[in-house]
């Protein structure tokens, strides 16, 4: 890659200082861990991959990395890329085959969109195989974007205020995910994979779908942050400073206990016997 430039240093810089805060923020990895980087192949992934490799040399704890691929037998998938990559800079990896393209194509229409059952799919699969190899943790490469999009999609179409967390434990308890690139925005993701080269594998199953729901939110937060740059961080950061007796879910706060305090101070003076 040659001596990095200035932008490029920082670039470099931001993206490990914020994967590294946002481990420490959520104990997102401990001493003795066996970290399952899940690497679908694209910059993201990627992304994660480097800065954990980054910081596993400089963190004053020990944590083993593993990367693993999901090959789903995708038509044209090159299989010979990410084996390649990874035996290059020396990661351990594991290839896990499981056709879940064909389960898709047959269960849902032509037209419609794929995501929420391959999603599912590839999530069962590698929780699985993250128990068989003893991993402890297991990290996406989710980043800020993706956390808001999220919020807005379950906001919109699904009326929860619901996100993707940092640190999540499988509803069976069996798996820890973490999400190193939590605080880090998508565009600095982006500049890194071309800095860095990285081989990217296009998804082709879902990639070609224009009409998701995702799209349409990822270019409202776009529109927003064009029109007021920072809004995407204040958005997020309003993720993280919650105050659940301002909403209105009741198995938040107790809104149905609420009375006056008797014990309170009264809130005017008695002015005639000053």
């Amino acid at each position: 890659m040659g001596t990095l430039s200035v932008n490029q240093n920082k670039l470099q810089k931001r993206l490990r200082r914020q994967a590294g805060e946002a481990i420490a923020d959520f104990n997102m990895i401990e001493d003795g861990d066996k970290v399952m980087v899940c690497l679908s192949g694209g910059k993201d992934s990627y992304t994660m991959l480097d800065v954990l490799l980054y910081l596993q040399k400089v963190a004053p704890i020990r944590f083993e990395l593993v990367a693993v691929n999901m090959d789903q037998k995708q038509p044209g998938f090159p299989e010979h890329v990410l084996p390649a990559y990874l035996e290059s800079i020396g990661v351990p990896y594991h290839i896990v085959e499981k056709d879940t393209y064909s389960v898709v194509k047959e269960k849902i229409p032509e037209g419609k969109t794929t995501c929420s059952l391959c999603s599912r799919l590839r999530r069962g699969t590698l929780y699985t195989f993250a128990d068989e190899i003893g991993a402890t943790k297991m990290a996406l490469g989710h980043h800020r974007d993706d956390i808001l999009e999220t919020f807005f999609l379950n906001m919109f179409h699904g009326g929860t205020l619901k996100a993707m967390p940092p640190k999540l434990r499988a509803d069976d308890g069996r798996n820890v995910v973490i999400r190193p690139l939590a605080y880090c925005n998508e565009a600095d993701i982006e500049a890194y994979a071309k800095l860095k080269e990285f081989p990217i594998i296009p998804c082709n199953l879902c990639g070609s779908q224009e009409n998701l729901q995702r799209k349409v939110v990822k270019e409202m937060l776009q529109e927003w942050e064009r029109k007021t740059p920072g809004r995407t961080e204040i958005m997020f950061r309003a993720l993280q400073n919650v105050v659940p007796s301002q909403l209105a879910d009741r198995n938040l706060f107790d809104f149905a206990s609420l009375k006056i305090d008797d014990s309170a101070a009264p809130r005017f003076l008695d002015v005639m016997n000053l």
